[in-house]
């Protein structure tokens, strides 16, 4: 059963604007730590590689905090809340202190998709209930 559907689209023109004015306290701000890894070695081989990273985390967390029905308030916080590519390449949700624990009292799965362009970063997300919820229900 769908518990929530969040989306969100990113100007990467305003991400560039404020690591512009804030510097990586922005992206330090924004990403978890695994995150920050992978944003400075795609930075460090393409400046706007690193950008649309950083721009697609952003947008895919606020789309997740949406389809928690949290927004930005406890326990969700940037950090706590990372998108990580599988071996595959495909991005998962990896959640971290007590946003994982209410995610998981809860018995959520979360499913994310990313997307960017040139000037534009678009994710979605849809988190559902597990099976085991299900039967709790009936």
């Amino acid at each position: 059963m769908i518990y929530g559907v969040g989306t969100d689209l990113c100007d990467i023109r305003r991400i560039a604007a404020s690591l512009e004015r804030r510097g990586d306290r922005f992206a330090e701000k924004v990403l978890g730590p695994n995150e920050i890894t992978v944003f400075h070695a795609r930075r460090s081989r393409v400046a706007a590689r690193g950008l649309s990273y950083l721009a697609s985390r952003f947008s895919a967390k606020e789309a997740f905090s949406k389809a928690i029905g949290l927004g930005m308030h406890m326990p969700m916080t940037w950090r706590a809340c990372e998108i990580l590519n599988a071996a595959s390449g495909k991005p998962e949700i990896r959640l971290h202190g007590a946003l994982a624990h209410w995610f998981a009292a809860r018995r959520l799965v979360a499913h994310v998709t990313v997307t960017d362009e040139q000037d534009y970063a678009a994710s979605f997300v849809v988190v559902e209930t597990t099976e085991s919820q299900r039967e709790d229900r009936s």
